[in-house]
């Protein structure tokens, strides 16, 4: 049974859309796969310094990408990792596109994600409430 009219055409964009999403998503787990080996690499940070590429974000058009860096060490050298990964960006984009094929290099824009510290945070706070519970 094949279904015609407008119907057929609601389907058929919900299908492209979730076919969309999911190249993305592929598309953003080879990037920060990609991108933390080069990093590794390429990249020496300072040694009391931990540096991961937690998540991607790429643009629909491929042509702008966020990239989410968490940065364990001292609060001073996140600005200074930032600083670090803007200065190696244009020698990061040319090595991804040599590792990486898409119609398009993604710009890359690094920006710090501190949700592991909230996290910790939120765990500390929540140890620190030292309520009792009730065996029932």
């Amino acid at each position: 049974m094949e279904v015609a009219g407008p119907t057929a055409a609601r389907l058929s964009e919900s299908h492209f859309e979730v076919v969309m999403k999911h190249r993305l998503e592929r598309v953003n787990e080879v990037i920060k796969r990609e991108l933390s080996e080069i990093i590794a690499r390429e990249i020496n940070f300072t040694a009391q310094t931990l540096v991961t590429i937690h998540g991607v974000e790429i643009s629909p058009d491929l042509r702008q990408c966020q990239v989410f860096v968490s940065v364990i060490g001292k609060a001073e050298h996140k600005n200074r990792v930032l600083s670090e990964l803007a200065d190696h960006r244009v020698a990061l984009q040319r090595e991804m596109a040599k590792r990486v094929v898409l119609k398009y290099t993604p710009h890359l824009h690094f920006k710090i994600d501190d949700s592991i510290e909230r996290g910790s945070r939120v765990l500390e706070i929540m140890q620190d409430l030292d309520i009792p519970r009730d065996d029932r």
